[in-house]
């Protein structure tokens, strides 16, 4: 089958009609019906039944349509391409976060990036570290964001912010001098959020507990720390979070404490090493990088 084929034949798959394929490819009904025509004659079997001026797909066009579909996207991907190029954009720049940082950081960083890159396409995603690294290997992603440095062979980490780990309370929890104080592990009493046991920050808390002989019983155990800095906004407990996270909440809601002993909380900018940023990825990522600071600024104030 032709390409031409291809596309009639999933249009009549997809509206069910010669008439409504026609509307979809602007083209006339005339011109539909020789394609298919041509395309059966080649593939030496029908694909519809005809009855009563109506298509009936035959199980080989089922079979058909499943394979065509993904060539079909791949279609409508350099469709768009190509218009993309005729309005002269300049470029699309690929960007995957974790959830943390997406939420803390890059709404901020977004909008100071498109005072300078008003009309370059951004497709930003959000997925763990370890699918992030695939996804840049792959070249599904220009660059990426995130707390840890996955420490592959083919992936470059820059540390591009870095602050400590927080521990974030309910408004009105702590006195004024408390607040003054660090909050270590024999802090970790009453009602407490945990992160799951697989959490790389998570496993810190715990490692410095258990070096003070503290095991610490958390009532309530999350995936995220957004979750967790939610619970604590409203008034659901204590919780240890990254800098990022705790800086974000919402004023007058929570009070922070630094987490002793300090443990440092580094964001990375990744990218893939075979591949070098183009200068709207790289102002995007200094822009990330900017945000990010003056989050942990807006945080201590």
């Amino acid at each position: 089958m032709r390409l031409r084929h291809i596309e009639v034949f999933h249009a009549i798959m997809q509206v069910g009609t010669i008439s409504g394929a026609a509307q979809v490819l602007h083209i006339s009904q005339p011109a539909v019906t020789k394609v298919l025509q041509h395309a059966e004659l080649q593939l030496g079997m029908p694909l519809f039944e005809r009855v009563r001026g109506k298509l009936y797909p035959k199980p080989e066009a089922h079979r058909l349509f499943i394979e065509t579909e993904k060539l079909n996207r791949d279609l409508q991907s350099i469709r768009r391409l190509a218009a993309s190029l005729k309005g002269r954009a300049v470029e699309t720049v690929r960007l995957v976060a974790t959830p943390t940082i997406a939420i803390s950081v890059l709404p901020a960083a977004m909008k100071a990036w498109r005072r300078d890159f008003a009309q370059t396409r951004c497709e930003l995603g959000t997925h763990h570290t370890s699918e992030i690294v695939n996804a840049l290997r792959l070249g599904e992603a220009d660059l990426a964001v995130s707390l840890q440095d996955p420490r592959h062979p083919g992936i470059v980490a820059e540390p591009i912010a870095q602050g400590f780990l927080t521990a974030v309370a309910p408004a009105g929890t702590w006195t004024a001098a408390q607040c003054a104080q660090p909050f270590g592990p024999r802090n970790l009493q009453g009602e407490l959020i945990g992160m799951a046991g697989d959490d790389p920050l998570g496993e810190l808390v715990l490692a410095a507990c258990e070096a003070q002989d503290v095991q610490p019983v958390f009532h309530t155990v999350v995936q995220t720390y957004q979750i967790a800095r939610s619970l604590v906004e409203a008034g659901a407990g204590v919780a240890v979070l990254d800098p990022f996270t705790a800086a974000s909440a919402v004023a007058g809601k929570v009070q922070c404490r630094s987490w002793a002993p300090a443990i440092s909380v580094q964001l990375y900018l990744l990218t893939a090493s075979h591949a070098p940023l183009s200068h709207g990825a790289r102002a995007l990522a200094n822009t990330i990088g900017a945000a990010a600071r003056a989050c942990l600024e807006r945080g201590a104030a």
